[in-house]
């Protein structure tokens, strides 16, 4: 990464000094051209004097004529051609056109790779700064599940223990477990999705029972973190989506509704799904931190995190929803403010033969 960069900075500099030799090459030329005027004008000039000279001489006229065309002889005077003058100005101005317009195409190819440079750059230091983020926010997120897991194990290794307290322990691994399990799916389903390592097909899926299978994972959790969880998903209504998508999309919805609800020591999350417009629109609201509406924007990109007091959730990759997005199919977001809430649309096409 770091001789990429130090490549396109070197690129940009050799870009900037071309750009720099070009400007004066074009300066150059016009001082040369308007230089080359002034010497021929000067050099015609000299050819008026020795034409008046020879004149005053008693030389005639036709003799002189011959000798320096440029010149134009009238009633004893002699003057510079205005053919021959303005054949100079049209030379220079023709030299000075070229150099402008071969220029002006070079510095808009310049111009060009220095943007397309900079924005390399920018782009580079973006990623940069999001694997930073990245990392420290895994590390830490792992950190925690893995210590609760180190303390829990210890704890059976270092003492006697009721049935009850053990059954209590695994529990609590197996949940750390499923934590981490869960953002390791996540990272995964990320980098094959954004890749297109994925081929998402396209065929009918039952929305209410991969809302059910999805429900069902996380009952349990639910119900530890007093959080109400309702579906109200008509049966047959159906989809064009990929299964598999469907899927994630739901568990990633629903991870993020509970982990705002949890947020705020409980609450509901309701999924509801309707028909209209030949498509099927799939909603889930819950009655956690919510987010402001200038986040709005920020909630599905790449490990986004809201701010605790406007809708982070206490832990996670900050992918859920950037997942979402790479899944197909539209999605929304809304909420009236922190505090009251969040609603999320997800809308796909109707299955073919289907009343909507």
């Amino acid at each position: 990464m770091k001789t990429t960069r130090v490549f396109q900075i070197t690129a940009l500099l050799l870009v900037i000094v071309s750009v720099i030799q070009v400007g004066w090459w074009v300066y150059d030329q016009h001082d040369y051209s308007t230089q080359k005027l002034r010497d021929a004008r000067a050099g015609d000039a000299r050819e008026v004097a020795a034409a008046q000279t020879l004149l005053d001489a008693g030389i005639p006229a036709a003799q002189v004529q011959g000798l320096l065309p440029a010149v134009t002889l009238t009633n004893g005077h002699a003057t510079l051609s205005a053919i021959v003058d303005a054949a100079l100005v049209e030379e220079r101005n023709r030299r000075t056109n070229q150099y402008t317009w071969e220029s002006g195409f070079f510095l808009l190819a310049l111009a060009l790779c220095i943007g397309v440079i900079w924005r390399a750059l920018r782009a580079e230091t973006q990623i940069l700064q999001e694997q930073d983020s990245f990392l420290a926010l895994v590390s830490h997120q792992f950190k925690t599940p893995l210590a609760s897991l180190q303390l829990s194990l210890e704890t059976m290794a270092k003492r006697p223990l009721s049935p009850e307290q053990s059954r209590t322990l695994i529990a609590r691994m197996l949940a750390d477990l499923t934590r981490m399990e869960s953002m390791v799916s996540r990272i995964l389903d990320s980098v094959r999705l954004e890749r297109g390592r994925v081929d998402l097909k396209s065929e009918p899926v039952d929305l209410a029972a991969a809302v059910g299978r999805v429900v069902t994972q996380f009952e349990e959790r639910a119900r530890q973190e007093h959080i109400e969880l309702t579906t109200d998903v008509p049966r047959g209504l159906a989809v064009l989506a990929d299964s598999l998508a469907v899927d994630v999309v739901v568990r990633n919805l629903l991870e993020n509704a509970l982990a705002s609800v949890a947020a705020v020591s409980g609450g509901s999350v309701t999924f509801a799904a309707r028909a209209a417009n030949g498509d099927v629109e799939l909603s889930v609201r819950d009655s956690g931190v919510g987010f402001r509406a200038d986040d709005g924007a920020r909630l599905f990109k790449k490990f986004s995190r809201l701010h605790p007091g406007g809708g982070s959730s206490y832990y996670g990759t900050g992918l859920g929803l950037f997942i979402v997005r790479l899944t197909g199919g539209r999605v929304s977001a809304e909420s009236r403010g922190v505090g009251q809430g969040a609603q999320f649309v997800l809308s796909w096409p109707a299955a073919p033969g289907q009343s909507v």
